[in-house]
């Protein structure tokens, strides 16, 4: 407590000013390195808790995102002596199992070491749990339980609901990396779901496996940042940038699980362009209606459609109840505009963010649970491309992946199906009305001729909204309808007083 509680209140402050566009970057870099420091000290857990904030727009100030992204989850391996009773007590005695095994360390992690070994005249990886992790991160986890909702107290309501989302995420994601039966079962799953792409390399499962141990097949590669061997190499980096992006979004729009760790560590490149992935211990799901929403959200953009972007967003509990929707549309349509390649205006920009510190302090962005393995993949993603820094437009590669899976077809029948729906609740709620505009209209006829305007004005208003959905559904005849409205509207107008 005494080493995180200096660290949030530095950040709730920076944070405030960040978005107020105040105070010197130097100073945000301090106390951003402050932050480093505490995390490295803490020990494995906390480094995990470093790098998975790393990834998060909605809680850090940029200074501090770039500082944590410096945290590596790579520590000296444990002795081999300690390694070897694990080993031995899941999979067999070594020299009985394996050809040959090299006992030293190819890679070393937080929760786990990786060993080459020869099985049955193939090339494996070994991975292993670190001996003696799963009692530290009950103990680091048991003691975030504990400070995290008092500390909490001390930000604001928006960081509050992100900051308990990611840490329920990552709580439960670190329990899973450290299941290797899970992470085998994750990686048959993708490795099938991603069969036919060709641009990706999914190791096989090789030999036995345990909760400790998991045995894969070897496949070197050049890391996937290594700018300078993969220039030596004459791979394209500009199509390496596209083949991941395509790679890790077919993954995450079209199937049900997909690889949330995409950090440089876990990704290498053949001298052919090909990507290779690795580790499959922290995997992102998401059910059939969150990934709709999630298409609808990525359609409205491609679509260049503020008002669309917002609604998927809200769809998605990304917002705060009560948000200001123009507001979060003029937001959203500075993001189209630098998506689409047009840079904003950087007195608009200001203007804008002055304007919500002014509204409500803040944006109303929240992050759910459910989305925080999404938002640490794209961020992880993005911050590949940077260092590349090639010339790379996401909005062509995302309506590519839309068309070529089929999914903007599925994203707009869904929209089809929201609108209906909404515009049916609304005809429903119009018809409930009916009695009280018989009532008015047998009042007025009292006293005067028929209300011939408002009676034209509700039958041309129901004719112009089903057009309207039948146009929507692909029948071309819905347009006829919409002038016949139209028309019968004019008709009513000209002989109200008749």
């Amino acid at each position: 407590m005494s080493k995180l509680l200096p660290v949030i209140l530095r950040l709730k402050r920076d944070r405030k000013k960040w978005a107020a566009s105040r105070g010197k970057v130097e100073t945000y870099r301090k106390n951003a390195r402050r932050a480093l420091d505490a995390f490295v000290s803490l020990g494995p857990v906390y480094i995990k808790l470093g790098q998975w904030l790393s990834a998060r727009a909605d809680i850090l100030p940029q200074p501090y995102m770039e500082e944590l992204a410096k945290l590596q989850d790579e520590v000296p391996p444990a002795p081999f002596e300690e390694v070897r009773p694990i080993i031995e007590r899941d999979i067999g005695t070594i020299s009985d199992t394996f050809d040959s095994f090299d006992v030293k360390s190819i890679s070393g992690a937080s929760l786990g070491q990786v060993y080459r070994a020869r099985l049955a005249g193939q090339e494996v990886a070994v991975k292993v749990r670190r001996p003696g992790i799963g009692k530290v991160v009950a103990r680091d986890i048991s003691v975030l339980r504990r400070v995290l909702p008092g500390a909490l107290a001390f930000v604001d309501p928006n960081l509050r609901f992100s900051a308990r989302a990611m840490l329920a995420q990552f709580i439960e994601s670190i329990y899973e990396e450290m299941d290797y039966v899970r992470e085998r079962q994750n990686l048959i799953t993708i490795r099938k779901n991603m069969a036919h792409n060709d641009s990706v390399i999914i190791p096989d499962i090789c030999g036995g496996y345990s909760s400790s141990v998991l045995i894969m097949e070897y496949l070197p590669g050049i890391k996937v940042t290594d700018v300078d061997t993969l220039d030596e190499m004459k791979v394209d980096r500009k199509e390496l940038v596209v083949t991941i992006h395509r790679v890790f979004f077919t993954m995450l729009l079209r199937h049900s699980i997909f690889h949330a760790d995409p950090h440089p560590g876990n990704i290498s490149v053949t001298p052919e362009g090909r990507i290779i992935l690795y580790d499959f211990g922290m995997v992102g799901r998401l059910d059939p209606q969150t990934r709709l929403h999630l298409i609808r959200l990525y359609l409205a953009l491609v679509d260049k459609d503020p008002p669309r972007t917002v609604r998927a967003m809200d769809e998605l509990g990304m917002l705060a109840p009560g948000y200001d929707v123009s507001l979060m549309e003029r937001a959203v349509r500075l993001t189209i505009d630098a998506m689409h390649g047009r840079k904003p205006d950087e007195m608009e920009v200001r203007g804008l963010v002055e304007l919500a510190n002014r509204t409500m302090s803040r944006f109303p962005f929240l992050l759910p649970k459910n989305l925080a393995l999404y938002m640490r993949m794209a961020s992880i993603i993005e911050g590949i491309y940077k260092t590349h820094k090639v010339d790379f437009r996401f909005v062509p590669v995302l309506r590519d992946i839309l068309e070529r899976e089929n999914l903007a077809r599925d994203g707009y029948l869904e929209e089809l199906r929201i609108t209906t729906t909404r515009i049916l609740r609304s005809i429903d709620e119009a018809i409930s009305l009916i009695p009280e505009i018989r009532r008015f209209l047998d009042d007025k006829s009292k006293h005067r001729r028929p209300h011939t305007l408002l009676a034209g004005a509700i039958f041309s208003g129901l004719v112009f909204v089903g057009s309207c959905v039948a146009y929507a559904a692909g029948y071309a005849e819905g347009l006829l309808g919409v002038l016949l409205a139209l028309i019968v509207m004019g008709i009513f107008v000209k002989f109200r007083n008749r």
